[in-house]
């Protein structure tokens, strides 16, 4: 396929477009000779084309000749309305939790049946966290990835019951174990798991909203939930509380009761 010459009368931003789209959660690294297969592009054409997107930064050129997605594509897609408004606004609730819990903290919205880290400030506690900001992670076994799946509309979370992947020993993946809980979420208004991301990691989240309509999900993530569960719970919807209001100008509602419940 490198050889090829691509879609005749391909304009150069649509040639642009078809090398960055090699590049996906699976393809985080490549070759130009990968590139060129995947975009279904000429070597030559994207040899020129890497070499421009490199020059700008959108592309990075690893030691083992390997290329990544570079800095500036990262935050240029920080510019996006949903997350560059939400990401600022939060950045000081996300600090007054941490200091709060001392813990490692989230900000995430779904992208799909997926949910995106947009922010994380990391704890003290040796905690095994494997979200970065920009990472994508299934819904089904991380905090805000229930927290959102729960609100989610009815495709959304059909999708996500059909692809149960389990991430440790401890994931929940029986469709009607989950859907229970997530109904529970939705009553309860917050979201726990317990080593189902990562061995060692527990986590509680909580919905940002816009009135009733839920937008992202902060995130807690510690050794253990313990006795520490209700006010981890009381902490994060306060920080939670906060971002609505600031992004909305509203006082959130549906926040459920904190009870300290399973």
């Amino acid at each position: 396929m490198a050889g090829n010459t691509g879609t005749p009368g391909q304009s150069v931003a649509a040639r642009l477009l078809a090398v960055l789209g090699a590049f996906d959660r699976s393809h985080r690294a490549l070759t130009l000779t990968e590139i060129a297969d995947r975009a279904q592009l000429p070597l030559p054409t994207v040899h020129r084309l890497v070499r421009e997107l490199e020059t700008w930064g959108a592309l990075t050129r690893r030691a083992d000749s390997r290329f990544v997605v570079g800095r500036r594509l990262w935050d240029l897609g920080l510019l996006a309305p949903i997350q560059s408004g939400i990401r600022e606004v939060a950045a000081p609730f996300l600090q007054d939790l941490y200091a709060a819990t001392f813990a490692t903290v989230h900000l995430a919205v779904r992208d799909g049946i997926q949910v995106l880290y947009l922010d994380r400030l990391s704890g003290r506690a040796s905690v095994p966290v494997v979200s970065r900001v920009g990472s994508r992670l299934p819904l089904h076994s991380t905090g805000v990835g229930k927290v959102l799946l729960a609100h989610a509309p009815d495709d959304i979370r059909r999708a996500a019951m059909a692809d149960l992947r389990p991430m440790t020993r401890h994931t929940i993946v029986a469709p009607g174990v989950l859907d229970r809980q997530l109904r529970q979420i939705r009553q309860q208004g917050y979201a726990t798991t317990t080593e189902e991301m990562t061995l060692g990691a527990c986590s509680i989240a909580v919905p940002v909203r816009n009135g009733d309509e839920v937008v992202a999900a902060l995130g807690v993530v510690v050794p253990s939930l313990g006795r520490n569960r209700a006010s981890l719970v009381a902490a994060a919807q306060v920080a939670a509380q906060g971002v609505g209001r600031t992004l909305y100008g509203v006082v959130p509602t549906g926040t459920g009761p904190v009870d300290g419940r399973t």
